[in-house]
């Protein structure tokens, strides 16, 4: 961990508005806190999550890419992230050894204590599902001690998984509500900065963390929480107490 306060958060996206949907809340919060926060877009979901941008006259590939690069930008500096994409294409994301190398030098660089990424199975969208397995298998070979010795190995990242937009059949079993009330005002603008491809979601992520929050509250959070994101971690967790 970077230091006892603020763990460094490394977002793994398949698409390059997943990570303001699932995890702005958490970006954001993190960001505020202190926390070094980097995301990397697997694929600017040109082909298959830009359906507002191809619905305008003379669209062309080049163009969409531009305009999901220059919005996932805008709002990852709202939530207050850095951003990289390493534009492997969308529908299906294809994952090459190269990409591979890529993201464990990122991880070996950045040193992240908190991986968030997708589930592991999404039966609506494979790329999230390859998604999820790039984060297993890259966090695992940063992890080797005997992979590029001029760098150091990553330590053991918890994997938080964000909430998928079909969780019911995602098998997705939510064990931290993560309070985000604070910061969800910078995260509607975030979605906002979006919307030109996505703007239908807004509101429907909107009202997901209204949701997540009264379950918080159901939970045991103070009554004043009022928004709450959804996750699953894929690593126990170690504690000196029962709780």
């Amino acid at each position: 961990m970077s230091d006892n306060t603020t763990p460094s958060v490394l977002v793994i996206s398949a698409h390059a508005a997943d990570f303001v949907w699932r995890a702005g809340g958490a970006i954001a919060l993190s960001a505020q806190g202190g926390s070094a926060v980097h995301v990397v877009c697997l694929s600017f979901g040109e082909r298959g999550e830009s359906q507002g941008l191809w619905k305008q006259e003379g669209m062309t590939l080049e163009r969409v890419k531009q305009t999901r690069r220059e919005q996932a930008s805008a709002a990852a500096g709202v939530l207050g992230a850095s951003i990289e994409f390493l534009d492997l294409g969308d529908y299906p994301l294809r994952v090459d050894d190269a990409a591979q190398d890529r993201i464990v030098s990122i991880m070996r660089e950045r040193r992240p204590d908190v991986l968030l990424t997708h589930v592991a199975n999404d039966p609506y969208n494979r790329d999230h599902n390859l998604a999820h397995e790039t984060t297993l298998l890259t966090r695992m070979v940063a992890q080797a001690h005997g992979h590029d010795r001029s760098t150091t190995p990553l330590g053991a990242a918890q994997v938080l998984q964000f909430e998928p937009h079909q969780p019911e059949v995602c098998g997705f079993a939510p064990d931290l509500l993560l309070d985000v009330t604070p910061v969800f005002d910078v995260k509607v603008k975030a979605m906002q900065a979006m919307s030109g491809a996505q703007g239908h979601l807004v509101q429907y992520y909107t009202d997901l963390g209204v949701r997540r929050g009264v379950q918080a509250v159901r939970n045991g959070a103070p009554k004043t929480v009022s928004h709450a994101e959804a996750y699953q971690r894929t690593f126990p967790t170690v504690g000196e107490e029962l709780r």
